[in-house]
Parts: C-alpha cells; structure tokens; sequence
C-alpha cells in the first residue's frame, strides 16, 4: 500500500510542476501591469519603474519564472499586490470555507446518487428507473449558476427560508449550517446525475455476475445481496467518476462562491485575477491544483482498498 501511495506521489512532481508552468505563463499574458496596479493611477514612471525592480518584473521570464520557484521552496507565496498581505495569510482564511462548500455538497449529494443509481438498477425498466435517468440527465445538462440564481429566487428571495450570501459562522453552528445549505444544494445538485447513472451502469453489470447468482442461491436475503455483493463490486468505476467530479468540483466551487458571496478560494481567485493580483492568483492556482492532484491521490488509495489486484499492479 505504501509503495503504491509512493509511486502516485512521485507522478504527481511532474504534474505540479507543469501547473505551475502554464499557470505563470497564462498570468503573464493578462494585459495589466502589476507595477501599475501597485504603484496607483497617479504614480509617476520612475515610481512605476522601481516597484517593476522591486517585484523582479524587469527580470526575463524564464529567469521570473525561478526566482518564483525558489520562493515557493521556501514556502513564501508572495505578498498581494492590493491588500499588501502576505498570499498565504489570504489563502488561509479561505481554504476552509472552500473546504466546508465542498464537504456539505458531497456529503448529500454522493449517498443519493448512489442509492438513485442502485435503485434504478435494480429495477431496470420501471418508471422509477426512467425518472431516476431523467433526473440524472438534467443534473449534468443544467448550469451551476443556474442552479444557484434558482434557489436563491425561490428558497432565499421569495420563501426567505435560508440566507443566501456570506458565511454565517462554522459549520458546527446553527447559523453556519443555514448560511452553507443553499450553496451546497447547489454545488451538489450538479454532482447526482452522473454518480446515479455510473452507479446504475456499475450495478447492473454485476448484478447478471456468478457470485450474485450464487448468494441468491444459498438463499440471502435480497437486500444482502444487492448491498454486499453487488454494490459492493460496482463502486470501483464509481470512485473513478467521483474522483474526477470532485476535481471538476473544485471549478463549480469558483462559481457557486461568486454567486453566494462565499468567502473561499474560489471567489479569492476570481477577485485576484479581475484586480490584476498576479502573487493572489498564482497561490490560487497552486492551491486548487494541489487540492485536484490530493483527491486523485484519494482515489488510487481508495482502488487499493476496493481491489486487492491494484495493489500487486
């Protein structure tokens, strides 16, 4: 097991590094000129030329390019060109409601996509089936935004049941379990059409599988069978497709954020790059591909578990 982890970190290197690569180039084509950004409307050209010195702009690119991977060795992300606070201070206060955003929306979202699709399944055929497909298909074909101005309209604006912008305080309270529900129901609702119509595919594969005829056989009770033997066997494929939606997650969080007023890495981003923040933007980057590059990690040990052949691979 631990070799396995091992051998996933080391591929992992390569594609941070490419991250990096591609996310410093792609900040370096934005139009903006961070020393300008600094230096003020009405800051004079000797002003702007020594705050380009200061922050290394005058430097070549590739030669920008390691003086911010040795900043990065040392743990320094940069000092934010509007706020004048240090990245990782600003990271830090938004990770964790970035975190809580995306643990309330896999929370529900993933046991009721699993139990649509096994439940359609296991009735292949039926209206019940239809809906559940129906259901899924709409999941994956609405936009988050959509889904978000919707539950706003309705459940905030016209029954003014639940808030709808900022953070109310921790999860653990009362007022932080009402401020998250909304943006949770709709970073989740994107996520149940395709765990219900993988975990359908999955489980009417083996449900026709030898061993499931032969615990039907030895005279289990359905509902043992279905569970221990079937589901059991098809969460495999299952993991795989949440693995890559959770990392496709972290995307619908950056717009569930701004459309809630989130205060997470998301909308941290967003506001960085609007404003020309390049130090803000470039730690986002790192943070959300490390989060991407950490859940994929997550998957390949939760293969190593569900299939002992992983291990031997």
């Amino acid at each position: 097991m631990l070799a396995h982890i091992a051998r996933r970190l080391l591929t992992a290197i390569p594609v941070m590094f490419g991250v990096l690569l591609i996310g410093f180039i792609l900040l370096q084509v934005v139009p903006t000129d961070p020393a300008v950004v600094r230096a003020g409307p009405l800051a004079t050209p000797d002003v702007i030329e020594a705050i380009r010195r200061d922050l290394g702009l005058d430097q070549p690119l590739w030669m920008q390019f390691l003086l911010y991977l040795g900043r990065l060795a040392q743990g320094d992300l940069g000092v934010s060109i509007i706020n004048n606070v240090p990245v990782a201070q600003e990271l830090g206060a938004t990770i964790g409601p970035t975190l809580e955003l995306m643990a309330g929306a896999l929370f529900w979202s993933i046991p009721l996509g699993i139990l649509l699709g096994t439940v359609a399944a296991y009735w292949r055929g039926s209206l019940l089936d239809r809906a559940v497909m129906a259901f899924a298909v709409a999941g994956v074909s609405v936009p988050v935004f959509f889904v978000g101005l919707m539950l706003i309209w309705l459940v905030g604006f016209k029954w003014q049941l639940l808030p709808f912008t900022g953070r109310g305080g921790p999860i653990w309270t009362l007022e932080g379990i009402k401020a998250l529900a909304l943006p949770a129901l709709t970073l989740g609702g994107v996520f149940v059409g395709p765990v219900a119509r993988m975990t359908r595919t999955a489980v009417l594969d083996v449900l026709g599988a030898d061993h499931v005829r032969t615990a039907r056989a030895k005279g289990l009770v359905e509902r043992m069978v279905v569970l221990h033997h079937a589901l059991r066997n098809a969460l495999i494929p299952v993991v795989t497709l949440i693995g890559l939606q959770v990392g496709f997650l972290l995307g619908g969080a950056v717009v569930t954020e701004t459309i809630f007023s989130w205060p997470g890495v998301g909308r941290l981003a967003v506001g960085a790059i609007l404003s020309s923040d390049m130090p803000v933007a470039q730690g986002t980057i790192i943070v959300l591909s490390l989060g991407f590059i950490l859940i994929n990690l997550l998957v390949d040990v939760l293969y190593a578990v569900l299939d002992p052949r992983v291990r031997a691979a």
